[in-house]
């Protein structure tokens, strides 16, 4: 495993990493004796950071997580997220006593002291511009309720503006095969002001597994059938990365004929993430220890050479660029 250091923060993280959204919820079915053993076989694998929030199943996640942090001995971070317990979401919602109170149930999920890190969870953009947030975030940090904080972003222009920020460590933000507009656009100044960036989505929501096709269903209670469109809240962007699925999934077949020897879509999706020196690691989800276990394997690929990131990159330019590359 490579480890990575997460911007000025004293942690090395892996550069696969664990994403715990879908042992919560939202993915279809999940059962938590296998998503536990999911957990577990990626500490097994050299995983050492997991990306929760407070939502993902109402706090199923992170209490998942708790268990975890109490049984196993190895030295784990975890951040997680607050935000989108709020009803209405607004920004007038992300003040002092309400961040509190939600960094307050985290701790008490997770069975801790200390938040490793904490992440506004893609809060409405008038946030980015109210100071008085991160100085609450600066006052839970003086309490020792949390060690640092970030925030996870659906704009580059939100990400932008964080990191004016001193305080603000880190940012998550969607980067795929299917977004590479952050590169460009964000990276330089994270690298820049020393901010760790964390990509959120990187197989566009199960898209760049190359497992999905056209007769795919999915369960009612899977985000892909209920936020497709942002209908649950969020923008579109967060659902196939923005894309819509009969493009998608011809851009994937593209991409197919780009696959290192022996080398699924999924990891070769995540070692295009690592090949760029600005990301401090990735977050794909698994519900399974087979999951966990294609995804870390992504590391034992070599760097992709020109050929197939010519050749991803071109699939981006004709099918995906025209219709996503400005909106995000």
């Amino acid at each position: 495993m490579e480890y990575r250091q997460l911007g000025r923060t004293d942690m090395r993280v892996s550069t696969i990493s664990f994403g715990a959204w879908a042992i919560g919820g939202s993915w279809g079915e999940v059962n938590d004796t296998e998503s536990y053993a999911a957990l577990n076989r990626a500490i097994d694998c050299g995983v050492n950071f997991i990306d929760t929030a407070d939502v993902y199943g109402d706090g199923r996640s992170e209490r998942l997580i708790g268990r975890l942090l109490k049984e196993r001995k190895e030295e784990i971070f975890v951040a997680t997220k607050a935000g989108r317990r709020l009803r209405p979401h607004v920004a007038d919602g992300y003040n002092q006593k309400n961040l509190e109170s939600f960094v307050d149930r985290s701790l008490s999920n997770l069975r801790t002291h200390s938040l490793d890190l904490l992440q506004l969870h893609c809060p409405p953009t008038d946030v980015y511009y109210r100071p008085e947030v991160f100085k609450a975030l600066d006052e839970l940090k003086r309490k020792g309720k949390i060690r640092y904080y970030g925030v996870s972003v659906e704009k580059i222009s939100e990400a932008l503006k964080a990191t004016e920020y001193s305080a603000v460590e880190s940012v998550q933000i969607v980067f795929n095969m299917f977004r590479h507009k952050p590169a460009t656009e964000f990276f330089p100044k994270a690298e820049e002001r020393r901010v760790g960036v964390i990509a959120r989505v990187p197989l566009a929501s199960g898209l760049l597994s190359g497992k999905i096709t056209a007769l795919t269903t999915f369960p009612e209670n899977d985000h892909r059938t209920f936020n497709r469109y942002g209908q649950a809240g969020f923008s579109r962007g967060e659902t196939f990365s923005g894309v819509d699925l009969d493009i998608g999934l011809v851009a994937v077949e593209e991409l197919k004929k780009a696959l290192p020897l022996g080398a699924t879509l999924a990891q070769m999706a995540l070692r295009w993430v690592l090949m760029f020196d600005g990301v401090t690691c990735a977050i794909p989800g698994a519900k399974r220890p087979e999951q966990v276990e294609e995804n870390v394997r992504a590391t034992k690929l070599p760097p992709l050479d020109s050929k197939t990131m010519n050749k991803i990159q071109a699939v981006y330019d004709t099918l995906i660029r025209p219709k996503i590359h400005t909106l995000y």
